[in-house]
């Protein structure tokens, strides 16, 4: 992968997208719907030919890059979007470190792939499939992710299968951002010019 700020900044929208995606889902039970398709999508592209490939086109970063630019820029550290941002990196490093983990991670979504030839990948099925790769690969290395919203939307099984499936929307970007040369300094000291950047790809789509 090219490691430019361009890259990093499409990456690190990847996250933003399926944090930002989470929250909505959480609180109200929908998100945006092609945001939501392109995060998914996300998960199948394990061989890209650029950075970019893995999301489709710029535009499909939309809420994602809004998030970098409006929400990321000016929330508390200490605030909910954060905290996901926050715990989805820190899985993903748990995760890079864990061989056993990334072979069985691809076998899963190999699996999934498979599936498609069959199924539509919004099929509740599908969607509890991908759901259960998070479960059972992400999940367990810990620590687990809090998601807080509305009680009687959390309890809707879809609602989790698309959360679970949007958290690992979020671990492939944090692989993304790893694999573009992210690291956690760019956050700190790098973060205007993150900022800077996702609006210059805003402003042309």
């Amino acid at each position: 992968m090219a490691n430019t700020l361009f890259d990093r900044t499409i990456a690190f929208a990847g996250i933003c997208q399926a944090a930002s995606l989470v929250q909505k889902m959480a609180k109200d039970g929908h998100c945006d719907q092609a945001a939501f398709d392109t995060a998914i999508q996300s998960i199948l592209e394990t061989n890209p030919s650029n950075t970019l490939a893995v999301y489709g086109n710029e535009a499909n970063l939309r809420v994602g890059l809004e998030c970098l630019v409006q929400d990321f820029d000016n929330t508390p550290s200490g605030s909910e979007l954060t905290r996901y941002l926050i715990s989805l990196m820190a899985l993903e490093r748990k995760l890079a470190g864990h061989r056993d983990g990334m072979s069985k991670l691809g076998e899963r979504i190999s699996t999934i792939e498979r599936q498609l030839e069959h199924f539509d990948i919004h099929d509740e099925q599908m969607l509890s499939n991908i759901a259960s790769i998070y479960l059972d690969v992400i999940s367990p290395m810990g620590p687990r992710i809090q998601v807080t919203g509305t009680p009687s939307i959390l309890q809707q099984p879809m609602t989790q299968h698309k959360v679970r499936a949007l958290l690992l929307s979020g671990i492939r970007s944090a692989v993304l951002w790893r694999q573009t040369g992210g690291k956690r300094r760019h956050l700190i000291f790098g973060r205007k010019k993150m900022v800077e950047q996702a609006k210059i790809i805003l402003a042309r789509i």
